[in-house]
């Protein structure tokens, strides 16, 4: 899959990874540039460490004084270079049906998206789309909630959110926006082969705009003593809905 190359970054902006899974995945995915690790001696013979890049040994203490405090780093901390850019028409060229797309309206906090992007690994999903402006970086906080995630499932930034949704439109895709107002329940709306999820911020939810760009708007069914669920666990529902809805209908 093509990637639009970034430039490299300032050492002080890179980001750090930390904990077992974070850092595994970021060693196996060959996109990845790596700049630095740092170890401890106990857990440096659990990861195929590169020859080519730096690396220091050193105890918990010193590793715990190069991530956020109390972050579980497991031994290992990375440095690394942001992943290229992925294009959204070489996401489409390789749709399968069957394979949920999923896109987040200004979802911006970090744990939210990897958890997103978790669920999105374990469901098979095509990619994830996001607003580059209203979305989070790549950061450790966001890895480690991705348990690897951040690696293997393709995240397209997109300048126009509409635009996008009308490209994955034009690829087959039928848009199902979840909005707890909606009539009609997920059940209902699914059932085409090729379904993108879109899921707005929460307290927020989506944008008119956006919600105007979707084929459908439909609802998770919730009870009444709970409001809403996480953007998080809403993905994680509506993901499972979608692989196993077994539906053909055309949008």
């Amino acid at each position: 899959m093509r990637r639009k190359a970034r430039q490299a970054t300032k050492a002080e902006n890179r980001p750090r990874f930390w904990g077992r899974h974070a850092v595994a995945a970021a060693l196996a995915n060959p996109e990845r540039d790596i700049a630095r690790i740092w170890v401890t001696r106990e857990a440096a013979p659990d990861f195929d460490l590169p020859s080519d890049v730096p690396t220091s040994f050193a105890d918990a203490a010193d590793l715990g004084r190069l991530v956020p405090k109390d972050a579980p780093h497991q031994g290992i901390v990375a440095e690394v270079e942001r992943l290229d850019d992925i294009l959204l028409a070489d996401v489409l060229d390789q749709a399968e049906d069957g394979r949920p797309l999923l896109i987040l309206d200004q979802v911006t906090d970090p744990h939210n998206v990897g958890a997103i992007l978790r669920s999105a690994a374990a469901f098979d999903a095509l990619a994830l789309v996001t607003q580059d402006r209203h979305a989070p970086p790549e950061s450790g906080a966001l890895a480690k909630a991705a348990s690897g995630a951040l690696e293997t499932v393709p995240w397209v930034r997109v300048v126009n959110l509409a635009r996008a949704l009308d490209d994955i439109a034009a690829a087959g895709f039928w848009r199902i926006g979840l909005a707890g107002e909606a009539e009609m329940s997920l059940a209902e709306a699914l059932g085409p082969a090729r379904v993108a999820l879109v899921l707005g911020a929460e307290g927020e939810g989506m944008r008119h705009n956006t919600a105007q760009h979707c084929d459908a708007l439909a609802r998770l069914p919730i009870g009444a003593r709970m409001e809403s669920l996480n953007v998080s666990n809403a993905a994680a529902i509506a993901l499972y809905a979608a692989v196993t809805s077994g539906g053909t209908r055309g949008g």
